[in-house]
Parts: C-alpha cells; structure tokens; sequence
C-alpha cells in the first residue's frame, strides 16, 4: 500500500523540462550578437561625432538588449506540433 502511493506521489511530480528551447538560445544568441556589432561598430568608427558613432552603435545595441529581453520572455507554444 505504501509503495502505491509512492509511485503515485512521484508520478504526479512529473517531469521538469528546461526553461529555454531552443529557439530561445538562438534569440539570446542574435541579441548578444547586435551588441557585440554595435560595440564593434563604435569602436571602428572612433570619431566623437561620426554618424555611425552616434546613431548607428546605440540603436543596435539597444535592439540587442530588447531581443535579449524577447528571448528570456519568449515561451513557444506548447499545443503546436513540431
């Protein structure tokens, strides 16, 4: 009786997956990705007042830090098929 409702109480627990899919690793990716190039980007230019410098590097690394936000966010939906 008491190994019963041990498997019972076990099997309720379920199984645990992982926070990320994949797909969510390939969005982080992309993210680090844009601020890496913005940062490169900045770097390459070294001009104070250059137009990539000043409008070109921190729109890509703050589009960076938003899809590094949608990818943390994201959650696929589990009901479609693979």
């Amino acid at each position: 009786m008491a190994q019963q409702r041990r498997r019972r109480i076990s099997s309720s627990r379920g199984v645990r997956s992982l926070p990320f899919e994949p797909i969510n690793y390939l969005l982080l990716l992309i993210g680090v990705g844009l601020i890496l190039v913005g940062f490169v980007a900045m770097r390459l230019e070294n001009a104070v007042d250059g137009w990539i410098s000043l409008y070109l590097s921190p729109l890509l690394i703050l589009g960076g830090v938003g899809q590094v936000v949608v990818a943390i966010l994201y959650r696929p939906d589990s009901n479609t098929p693979a």
